[in-house]
């Protein structure tokens, strides 16, 4: 790998993010991710401000720095798997704030969005 990777923060203790977080693992075939439960970041990147934002919304870290976070980080990760269209137009107005009302709302029920998405059962990702 000639490229530092993008650090994915989600929550470990999630069922649901863990099939998530797999869903675009296994399509990241250049692994230009890397995905690590927020609870076992280390520090850097990891802050206590950060470590209580991620409690409630998935985290793209980028090798410069920059935070993405909910809904625009999901569309970022559809960027870097390949399907640049759909980031792109996610990305513009007015579907960038359905995108994170959306996230918004699956992101605070969680349990009931994990019975009708992903329904199989996962393997852990590879860390």
């Amino acid at each position: 790998m000639d490229h530092e990777p993008d650090i994915v923060l989600w929550d470990g203790e999630c069922a649901f993010c863990r099939r998530g977080i797999l869903w675009f693992q296994k399509r990241d075939v250049n692994t230009r991710l890397k995905m690590v439960p927020y609870q076992q970041a280390p520090s850097p990147p990891m802050t206590p401000a950060l470590a209580r934002a991620c409690q409630k919304a998935l985290y793209v870290i980028r090798p410069n720095g920059e935070q993405i976070r909910a809904g625009r980080a999901i569309l970022y990760l559809f960027g870097v798997i390949g399907y640049t269209r759909l980031a792109r137009l996610g990305a513009q107005r007015p579907w960038v704030w359905a995108i994170e009302f959306g996230y918004w709302l699956v992101a605070r029920n969680r349990q009931i969005a994990s019975r009708f998405l992903f329904t199989r059962e996962p393997t852990e990702p590879r860390l």
